[in-house]
């Protein structure tokens, strides 16, 4: 269990965190979406014991992670910004991730270099950006780490490959009970990855939630009547947005499916159809609720760089 209580951290005049809690249940992967300086990468680093929060703690199974090595070895990051040793191959950055992490696994290691396509004896700086990405990632997973951070991981991926990282995530997390926190920009790119999602903006966690609690919670209404109705005809249903184009009234729900249905289907509905809502338009409603402007907090559904 990650839990975060009251994290704040400032740069100069720049305030990146502002009183974060939440708790990142173990076994798990957990997303965090949010825009360019919402403080994703900032958390993350405070996560694995890079920065110190200047206020409120953070810590890991109880413990706080800060210039703590048995917890760090334990954790493995790879960061949206890739680094490695200077005219470094694949081969020299295992013997430099092994002699880090006890528990790195060198089996794992070329059999992961193998299903990538990659030469472990080639310079890393002669790697394309997807490239540099892939050995990012595989050297993390080599680490056999209990908790794995991953910010804007799928960045330069193609899309087979993005496929084939997720299930290896999926393995980690089902087989090994590991911990996975991933950010992205795209509600998309993890709406079918991550177990939770949480929305950063601002420096705080505005809103997270189970992904099919999430889903779930919030569906579309479409409703017609042969006969003239108002808004009245809906009471005892948990409205939260309601529009009408001539006699049909399209409504965003919240509540039990089978309940409403037994309702609107009680005064003879002469159209009634119930409708999905994309993760994304669960989102938008879910923080038009709390007060805020989506478009505001929310970015779209592709990736900005």
């Amino acid at each position: 269990m990650i839990t975060a209580t009251n994290v704040t951290k400032r740069f100069e005049r720049h305030v990146a965190l502002e009183e974060l809690t939440c708790e990142i249940p173990k076994g798990c992967v957990y997303g965090l979406v949010g825009s360019n300086g919402a403080g994703k990468s900032t958390f993350l680093r405070i996560v694995t014991g890079v920065y110190r929060p200047d206020k409120g703690s953070l810590c890991v199974e109880g413990w706080p992670v800060y210039e703590r090595p048995a917890i760090k070895e334990r954790m493995a990051f790879v960061p949206d910004e890739l680094y490695f040793l200077p005219q470094a191959t694949l081969t020299r950055m295992e013997a430099f991730y092994a002699a880090s992490y006890p528990r790195f696994d060198r089996k794992r290691f070329a059999q992961l270099t193998e299903a990538f396509g990659l030469d472990p004896g080639a310079r890393l700086g002669t790697f394309s950006k997807g490239m540099r990405r892939q050995s990012a990632i595989l050297l993390t997973l080599s680490t056999m780490a209990d908790y794995l951070f991953f910010d804007e991981t799928f960045d330069g991926l193609d899309p087979v490959m993005r496929s084939f990282v997720k299930r290896i995530l999926y393995a980690d997390m089902a087989e090994r009970g590991a911990t996975v926190v991933v950010t992205s920009h795209s509600l998309r790119e993890l709406e079918d990855t991550c177990d939770q999602l949480a929305l950063l903006h601002a420096g705080r966690i505005l809103f997270d939630s189970d992904v099919q609690n999430l889903k779930t919670s919030l569906f579309k209404v479409q409703a017609a009547f042969g006969f003239e109705y108002d808004a009245s005809l809906f009471e005892g249903i948990d409205v939260v947005r309601m529009s009408r184009q001539g006699s049909v009234s399209s409504l965003i729900v919240r509540g039990d499916r089978d309940a409403v249905s037994a309702h609107i289907r009680g005064n003879n509905p002469t159209l009634f159809e119930i409708l999905p809502l994309s993760l994304e338009e669960v989102f938008v409603h879910e923080m038009e609720a709390l007060g805020y402007a989506f478009d505001d907090a929310v970015p779209e559904g592709e990736d900005k760089k």
